[in-house]
C-alpha cells in the first residue's frame, strides 16, 4: 500500500477532488466562481501528497472541509478527502500522534456541514438547523455529519491495524536477521575457533619435531593444512550468509547454505585431530543416535571444550564421554550426558571465559534451549565441562545464542 501511495494514487485523489468539486459546484449554480470551492478541496487533500503526512496536517484538511460546506458549497467527493487524509496519516505515524488532531478535524467538518444552508434549507425552509423552527427531524445534515465523524474514524482505525500488523512483520524480520547473525557467530566461534586452536597446537608440536623425526612434523604439517582448509570454508560460508542479510532481507528468504551439521559419528574424528596435535585424548561413546539439535549440541559441547583445553589449560590430557542416563533434569525422558575433563589449569579456563562472555555461556544457551543443562568449573585437578541433553531435545525455534 505504501508503494501505491508514493505513486498514481496521491494524484488520482487530487484530481477526483478537483474535477468532481469543479463539477458539482458548477452544476449546483455555486455564487461565485466554482474554481474557487475546488481549491479548498484540493488543499484539504493536498497531505496525502506526502509520503509521511504531519499529524496537524489532519486538522488543516478538516478545517478546509468545515469551511467549504459552511460556505453552503455543493455535495460531492469533498465528503472523502479527510478520511482519506486520516488514513494516510494512521498509514504512517502512531496513533498518539494523530488521534487528537483527528477528532479536532472531524469536529470542524461535522460543525461545518451542521452550518451548512443549501442542505439545511432544503428541509427547514432556509431557518437551519437550529433556527426558529428548525429541528432534528428529518434533518439530512445531521446524518451527513454522523456518516462523516463514522468514516473518519472507520479509515484510522483500518489504518492503524495496517499500521500495527505491517510493524510487527518488520519486527518478525528483524528478529530473524538477529537470530541468524547470533548462530553466524556461535558457527564462526565453535568452527573457526576450534580450527585455529588446533592449528596453533600443530604447529608447535611441529616445531617440536621438527628436527629430529620430519616425517612426524610432516603429518602435523598435513594436519594444520587440512584444519585451515576446512576453516577458511566454513569463514566463506559465514561471510556468504552474511551478504546475504541485508536491512530488507525477509524472512524465511533463501540465503547461503549453513556449514555442515555435526553429529555424534563426527566425533571419533574431532577427538583424531586434536590428538594428532599432541594431546592426549580419550573418548568414550556409548550414544549412538539422538534427535538431530541433540547431535549438533552435543559435538558443539565436546568441541568447545577441547577448545578450551588447546587454548588456556596447558593440559597434557583430557578425557570425554557421551553416555546415555535417566533424565536427573526431565525426569524419566533418557538423556545424554556429555562430559570433557582435563588435568590442567581449570581457573585459567573459567576467568578467561567470564571475560570473553562467549563460549561456555553460548554453549550453556545452546543446551537449554534444549531442555537440558550446563555445568562447567575447576576441579582438584583441572576443569570439568558436563552438559545434560535430553535425547529427543529440540528447541523452540530460538537462536543458538551466545551471551
Amino acid at each position: 500500500m505504501s508503494r501505491i501511495r508514493r505513486h498514481w494514487l496521491p494524484w488520482l485523489i487530487v484530481v477526483v477532488e478537483l474535477v468532481g468539486s469543479l463539477g458539482s459546484n458548477a452544476q449546483a449554480d455555486t455564487r461565485g466562481p466554482a474554481v474557487l470551492p475546488a481549491l479548498i478541496a484540493v488543499v484539504a487533500v493536498l497531505p496525502v501528497l506526502l509520503s509521511r503526512p504531519a499529524a496537524w496536517a489532519v486538522a488543516v484538511s478538516g478545517a478546509c472541509v468545515g469551511g467549504y460546506f459552511t460556505a453552503g458549497y455543493a455535495d460531492g467527493p469533498i465528503f472523502l478527502a479527510l478520511p482519506v487524509v486520516t488514513f494516510a496519516t494512521a498509514l504512517s505515524l502512531p496513533p498518539r500522534r494523530w488521534v487528537g488532531w483527528a477528532v479536532a478535524g472531524a469536529a470542524l467538518v461535522a460543525t461545518g456541514i451542521m452550518l451548512n444552508p443549501t442542505e439545511s434549507s432544503r428541509f427547514d425552509g432556509g431557518r437551519g438547523p437550529w433556527g426558529p423552527g428548525g429541528g432534528p427531524e428529518g434533518d439530512l445534515s445531521q446524518w451527513q455529519a454522523f456518516g462523516q465523524v463514522a468514516l473518519i474514524a472507520a479509515c484510522g482505525a483500518v489504518a492503524a491495524a495496517m499500521r500495527s500488523r505491517n510493524e510487527a512483520r518488520a519486527q518478525r524480520q528483524r528478529r530473524a536477521v538477529s537470530d541468524e547473525r547470533v548462530r553466524m557467530a556461535a558457527d564462526l566461534h565453535d568452527g573457526v575457533g576450534h580450527g585455529l586452536a588446533v592449528i596453533a597446537m600443530q604447529a608447535g608440536a611441529a616445531l617440536h619435531v621438527l628436527d629430529r623425526d620430519p616425517e612426524a612434523a610432516r603429518r602435523n604439517l598435513e594436519a594444520i593444512r587440512a584444519e585451515s582448509k576446512e576453516s577458511l570454508d566454513l569463514l566463506r560460508r559465514q561471510l556468504a550468509r552474511l551478504t546475504d542479510m541485508g536491512p530488507d532481507t525477509e524472512a524465511g528468504a533463501e540465503a547461503a547454505p549453513r556449514a555442515p551439521e555435526h553429529g555424534l559419528a563426527d566425533l571419533p574424528a574431532l577427538v583424531e585431530r586434536v590428538r594428532t596435535g599432541g594431546l592426549d585424548v580419550s573418548l568414550r561413546l556409548e550414544v549412538t543416535s539422538a534427535s538431530a539439535e541433540a547431535e549438533r549440541a552435543a559435538y558443539a559441547v565436546v568441541q568447545e571444550g577441547l577448545t578450551n583445553v588447546l587454548r588456556h589449560a596447558g593440559a597434557s590430557r583430557a578425557d570425554v564421554s557421551v553416555v546415555v542416563s535417566t533424565g536427573s533434569t526431565t525426569g524419566e525422558t533418557a538423556e545424554m550426558v556429555v562430559t570433557v575433563h582435563d588435568d590442567g589449569r581449570g581457573s585459567d579456563i573459567l576467568s578467561k571465559e567470564r571475560r570473553s562472555g562467549t563460549g561456555i555461556v553460548g554453549m550453556r544457551s545452546r543446551v537449554e534451549a534444549l531442555g537440558g543443562t550446563l555445568e562447567a568449573g575447576p576441579e582438584v585437578r583441572g576443569f570439568r565441562l558436563r552438559a545434560s541433553i535430553p535425547l529427543s531435545g529440540s528447541s523452540a525455534g530460538g537462536a543458538e545464542g551466545l551471551a
